[in-house]
C-alpha cells in the first residue's frame, strides 16, 4: 500500500478489523481520497459480499462521468497455522486453510470481474510450500495444500479471463520479514514488494497462469 500510494495510485485496502488497522488509517490520514479501507475477511461469503457492495460507492466515477473501475487487484491476506504434526492434523484447521489460502481469494476474484478493467492484473500471494515438485518434507500440510489449491485457481482464472486480456500470476513473494515471516525471514518487506510490483507491472498476457517468485523467476509446480 504505502509503495502504490508512493507512485501516485489511488488504493482500496482491506483488513479483517479496519479499526485496529493502525498503520493503515494512519496512511490514510496521510493521503486523503487516495487510500480508502474497508473491511474484508476473504473466507466469509457474508464479508465479500459486502465489500462488492460497497467498492461502487468508494470507486465512483471516472473522467467521462462512467462508474470507475480497478486495474489491479492483490489478493494478500493468508493464514498458516503452525506446529501441525501428522497423526493430529485437525479437519477444522485444513477447512480454514483452503477457505482463506485457495477458496476465498478465487470467489473473490470470480465476484469482483466486472469490476476490473480488460487488461487488468489480479496478483495472488502464493508461496514456495505450494510447490509440490519443491516438498521434501512433512511440513504444514494445510498450508501448503491450501496454497497448491490457490495456485490451480489462479490458473482456472488465467483462462477464464483471458478473452479480455486480464493477467492472473501466482506469486511467491520470498520469505518475507513478516509476522508470517518470522524472525529468521531474510527478505525486507519493501524489497519483496518492491520486486513484486515490477513483476506485476511487467507480465504480459502470454505469462498469465505463470508460478513465479518475487525476482520474476518460474517455480516449479
Amino acid at each position: 500500500t504505502r509503495q502504490l500510494l508512493a507512485r501516485g495510485e489511488h488504493v482500496i485496502a482491506t483488513a479483517r478489523q479496519p479499526g485496529k488497522a493502525t498503520a493503515l488509517n494512519t496512511l490514510a490520514g496521510d493521503h486523503p481520497g487516495r487510500l480508502h479501507v474497508l473491511p474484508l475477511d476473504v473466507a466469509e461469503a457474508k464479508s465479500r459480499a459486502e465489500l462488492l457492495r460497497e467498492l461502487p460507492l468508494v470507486l465512483g466515477e471516472d473522467d467521462h462521468g462512467a462508474p470507475a473501475r480497478l486495474d489491479l487487484l492483490i489478493n494478500n491476506a493468508g493464514v498458516l497455522h503452525s506446529g501441525e504434526r501428522f497423526g493430529h492434523v485437525e479437519a477444522g484447521i485444513l477447512d480454514h486453510s483452503l477457505r482463506t489460502n485457495a477458496v476465498g481469494p478465487f470467489l473473490l476474484a470470480q465476484a469482483l470481474a466486472p469490476l476490473l478493467v480488460d487488461g487488468a492484473r489480479i496478483a495472488n500471494l502464493s508461496s514456495v510450500m505450494a510447490s509440490i515438485a519443491g516438498r521434501h518434507e512433512f511440513r504444514s500440510p494445510s498450508y501448503c495444500a491450501s496454497k497448491a489449491a490457490q495456485n490451480m485457481l489462479s490458473v482456472q482464472l488465467a483462462h477464464a479471463l483471458a478473452a479480455r486480456g486480464i493477467v492472473v500470476l501466482a506469486l511467491h513473494p520470498g520469505w518475507v520479514m513478516t509476522e508470517m515471516g518470522g524472525e529468521h525471514a531474510s527478505v525486507p518487506t519493501a524489497d519483496a514488494v518492491r520486486g513484486l510490483l515490477q513483476v506485476i507491472d511487467a507480465a504480459t498476457p502470454a505469462q498469465s497462469g505463470a508460478f513465479l517468485d518475487w525476482r520474476g523467476e518460474a517455480l516449479p509446480w
